[in-house]
């Protein structure tokens, strides 16, 4: 059992030393810096100030990819901690990784408190579960991707900031308009393989893999060359040659350049909210993603990103019973309805949508409910349910790069696609045959 007697008395100085050095010390490993890791570190206090048996300590491990490469090194040395933050991509690999993960479900059941699986929403809670219904992670921060609009930029650029944006027909007329008024940043993406290949084909209803996006099986290959994303892909790569479309990198950075004023349209993820709220010095609001009308079953339902929270073993009862204790206190419903509102992302329970709904916060905070409606709209589908690839942070790599040259002009979106997916499908091949 591990104690801290520093991150105790941090706790509250109401703590004797003797009842300092009896709680139990909780290592949660996240992704988060800026306002989101503002928000992480004020759900850590105020869990510590709420009872005196244990201590979390939160530590950032660099971005999603760092951190679960430092939790799998981690626990290869034997120094692993109790919780860690992998994004959804990892899920196929934390699931495969035998030995080196306890079941959430479990943990919170065994800390003593009152574990429901049906409180979860099931378009969140699914992308998390194993064939057999049992929740494995905690779908901590869930998001999924809306379009941001510039409301100033529309109107500098004699745009009317009410235009319906609904489909990318009417965006791309909009592009055109913005940029013949002076807009020099019509449109800026984040996390481009997520928006506009994994949550495009599930909202219009096309595979993105084989097997169910690789929930019926191993055996999945990529299928993201299709005529529909092809087709999208093509008309963003003009918009990247015309420059409509500006390209700032894989990630999110062009979430700087959107909330310094700078662009107009912006697709990003709902918990772009946490920093767009706090520092745009503009009119904004939030629209549903775009879809192209009379593709697919569009509008269908987006999937969702962000990460979940995984139990390692290899630690004591007493820890277990800590960890399980901190994961029920971030479901409860008042913790839950405040880090949706603060942050943009999914309510993960029922309860703590309702609640927000009650305050009257979406009345207040026009838009704020489009993620939760975009993804409860519909039942989701085979297609649109989300994804469980192996390797998928590497695929998501190849992706990038095919997706770059696309946007350089160096490729056209059916020879990128082609390319990524024999490049995908040989990753997913080398990890079949690993975890038979």
């Amino acid at each position: 059992m591990k104690k801290s007697l520093l991150g105790a008395l941090a706790v509250s100085t109401m703590l004797s030393p003797v009842a300092a050095m009896a709680q139990t010390e909780v290592q949660f490993w996240h992704a988060f810096t800026g306002r989101l890791g503002e928000l992480v570190a004020a759900q850590v206090e105020e869990f510590n100030a709420s009872q005196s048996d244990y201590v979390v300590v939160q530590s950032h491990k660099g971005n999603y990819s760092e951190t679960l490469n430092a939790g799998i090194a981690a626990f290869r040395a034997g120094e692993q901690p109790h919780i860690l933050m992998v994004f959804e991509v990892g899920t196929a690999t934390m699931m495969a990784a035998s030995g080196a993960v306890r079941p959430a479900y479990e943990v919170m059941a065994k800390s003593g408190g009152d574990f429901d699986p049906d409180a979860y929403i099931g378009s969140v809670k699914g992308y998390y579960t194993s064939t057999d219904g049992d929740m494995l992670s905690l779908p901590f921060n869930a998001s999924t991707p809306v379009l941001w609009v510039n409301r100033d930029a529309m109107t500098a650029a004699g745009v009317d900031p009410d235009t319906d944006l609904s489909t990318w027909q009417n965006v791309d007329t909009v592009l055109t308009a913005l940029q013949e008024g002076g807009e020099e940043c019509p449109l800026v993406t984040a996390w481009q393989s997520w928006i506009h290949l994994e949550n495009f084909s599930a909202y219009h209803d096309v595979p993105f893999a084989t097997q169910d996006n690789g929930f019926a099986g191993l055996d999945t290959e990529l299928a993201l060359n299709g005529p529909a994303q092809v087709a999208h892909l093509t008309a963003m790569g003009q918009w990247a040659q015309d420059g409509k479309f500006i390209y700032t990198g894989r990630r999110n950075e062009g979430g700087a350049n959107f909330r310094a004023g700078e662009c107009a349209l912006f697709t990003e993820s709902s918990a772009g909210y946490a920093g767009i709220s706090s520092e745009a010095e503009f009119d904004f609001d939030v629209r549903p993603l775009p879809y192209w009308e009379g593709v697919g079953n569009a509008p269908q339902n987006t999937i969702i990103g962000g990460a979940s929270l995984w139990v390692m073993e290899g630690h004591s009862d007493d820890e277990y019973n800590g960890a399980g204790a901190f994961l029920n206190y971030l479901s409860s419903g008042d913790v839950q309805a405040k880090w949706h509102q603060d942050t943009g992302y999914l309510p993960i329970t029922a309860e703590a949508g309702d609640i927000t709904r009650a305050a009257g916060f979406y009345a207040k905070n026009p838009g704020t409910d489009i993620a939760v409606i975009q993804m409860t709209a519909k039942e989701p589908t085979a297609n649109s349910k989300g994804l469980r690839l192996g390797s998928f942070d590497q695929i998501r790599g190849i992706i990038d790069e095919e997706l770059e040259g696309i946007w350089s002009g160096d490729k056209t979106a059916q020879e990128a696609m082609d390319s990524a997916k024999e490049r995908g499908d040989a990753l997913l091949r080398r990890f079949e045959a690993a975890n038979r």
